[in-house]
């Protein structure tokens, strides 16, 4: 333990992904045993800067092996508080100190930038909890990890009129882009790593396509359009990447135009689209706090089927 040093790297860097990924992707099996291997794509969309944000990435080493990581991001407008990301132990390295080494480091970051609340999520076990405990910090909610096996999957919505039902994954047309980013600005779920998005912008939608772009990912995008108005009423997301693993985004629907079942309809469409032009994605998951119980009850609707949690714990920095 005595030889385990704390080094400061680059998020947005290959040679990152490159050094911490045989260690991430072996946590990943260890933790998703059932799930497809990770990609070096999927780690680089985790460490990555994101719109709005600072990004800190800290490394544990055991000589000149990584051991683990802690990664937060730090949101520039809100939340000035706070530090939130994820705490990874190799397996190869747990029980030997690696653990509480990073906590502290993400501590002192976080100290120093006049910040006092760290936020980490892990895998919701015992263990974790007991870790928690041990270092001061306490589990505050769960996110329930729902996953589809999309291949099969009988998916489909009733049609909601009144609506014209639009969809894009090489980015937001031009005529929609205002409109989507003002949907946008409603979400107020806080996402690990991720600024809140307040009053979106057209620039702001094209930063984070880009960011997608720049971590391999395609962006999956189904939009209700009220026929009233011309203006957005509602949008599903999923991130796509060369693997067999696929990420549900968000789902929004602005509330003047809730309970008619556009949720159901936008996110079916969604994953019916998928499922035809991404012949290699078999599985989507999906991350809901295990208190939303509408989002819970739409992904039974579709088909999904809980594999777990993981929590969110808070320590005093």
């Amino acid at each position: 333990m005595t030889s385990m040093e704390i080094r400061t790297l680059d998020g947005d860097d290959q040679a990152t992904v490159r050094a911490l990924f045989p260690g991430f992707a072996e946590t990943m099996r260890v933790a998703l045993p059932d799930d497809p291997p990770a990609s070096e794509d999927l780690m680089a969309r985790l460490l990555q800067k994101r719109r709005g944000t600072d990004r800190v990435v800290l490394a544990v080493y055991d000589g000149a092996e990584p051991a683990g990581y802690v990664k937060l991001g730090l949101d520039l407008s809100a939340t000035l508080d706070t530090g939130h990301g994820s705490l990874w132990v190799f397996p190869g390295f747990r029980r030997r100190g690696a653990g509480r080494l990073l906590v502290d480091a993400a501590r002192e970051e976080l100290a120093a930038r006049g910040r006092t609340r760290l936020l980490v999520d892990a895998p919701h076990t015992a263990e974790a909890d007991a870790f928690a405990e041990s270092a001061g910090g306490k589990r505050i909610v769960v996110n329930v990890r729902n996953r589809l096996k999309l291949k099969g999957a009988a998916i489909a919505a009733e049609a909601v009129a009144g609506y014209r039902f639009v969809r894009w994954n090489d980015g937001c047309p031009d005529d929609l882009v205002d409109s989507y980013a003002k949907a946008w600005s409603e979400l107020d779920v806080p996402i690990n790593g991720q600024a809140r998005v307040g009053q979106a912008t057209a620039a702001d939608v094209r930063e984070r396509e880009a960011e997608a772009e720049r971590a391999r990912h395609r962006c999956y995008v189904t939009a209700a359009v009220d026929e009233a108005t011309g203006e957005i009423a509602g949008y599903c997301t999923m991130f796509v990447r060369d693997s067999p693993m696929a990420d549900a985004g968000e789902v929004l629907v602005l509330p003047a135009h809730r309970r008619k079942g556009l949720a159901a309809q936008l996110k079916a469409e969604l994953l019916s689209w998928v499922a035809g032009t991404e012949p290699q994605v078999l599985l989507v998951q999906a991350w809901n706090d295990e208190t939303n119980s509408a989002v819970l009850a739409l992904n039974r609707k579709l088909g999904f089927s809980s594999t777990g949690g993981w929590a969110t714990y808070e320590v005093s920095a």
